[in-house]
């Protein structure tokens, strides 16, 4: 199985980035923690990010690294869609 990871801030976190995957494309990103099954645990670094070994484990199994960049781009767009506006 192969998808997309991606390291994204979460609410609240005042910037830091967590790892999020989605098993497809057309999916919502989802923080890593809820797939254990991909999970592997993290390193015991003070600080350290969190997701960073299971990101390195689901590189190497060949999954896709989307650019934090291009996912804040997206979620922009939709925000300033007029469309999406109730």
């Amino acid at each position: 199985m192969t998808g997309q990871l991606c390291w994204i801030p979460t609410f609240a976190s005042k910037g830091k980035l967590t790892l999020h995957l989605r098993l497809d494309p057309f999916h919502p990103w989802t923080t890593y923690a809820a797939f254990p099954y991909l999970c592997v645990p993290d390193y015991p670094v003070p600080g350290g990010s969190k997701g960073w070994a299971t990101s390195q484990r689901l590189l190497q199994a060949g999954w896709e690294i989307v650019p934090t960049a291009k996912i804040k781009v997206s979620f922009r767009e939709d925000f300033e869609d007029n469309s999406l506006a109730a």
